[in-house]
């Protein structure tokens, strides 16, 4: 389970950067539009890795993926989460933690 979930935060670290980078690209120096297209590459790979059925591991993926994109919101666009996000991610959070039981 601890591999899982190292894996899973991999995954999610590689994707949500990915999506931040093309962001940066679109936005400013094209060339970070290369590097968030090889993150998300290895995103693909990385997520796809895990011995869970599919569905259990997008669930679980889904809840991973919340925490590090407000993570990253924060950290590099100055944007904290509302109320209301984080009252719904909550709720994605426990519904992660149920499909790993």
């Amino acid at each position: 389970m601890i591999l899982t979930a190292i894996i899973l935060i991999g995954a999610a670290i590689l994707e949500v950067g990915g999506d931040a980078l093309m962001r940066l690209g679109l936005h400013g120096a094209r060339g970070w539009i290369l590097a968030g297209a090889a993150a998300l590459t290895a995103y693909g790979f990385v997520v796809n890795q895990g011995q869970l059925d599919f569905g259990r591991l997008m669930g679980a993926y889904i809840a991973v993926f919340f925490v590090v994109s407000q993570i990253i919101a924060i950290a590099f666009f100055h944007q904290a989460p509302g109320r209301t996000t984080l009252a719904g991610g909550a709720l994605i959070v426990v519904g992660g933690l149920l499909m790993m039981i």
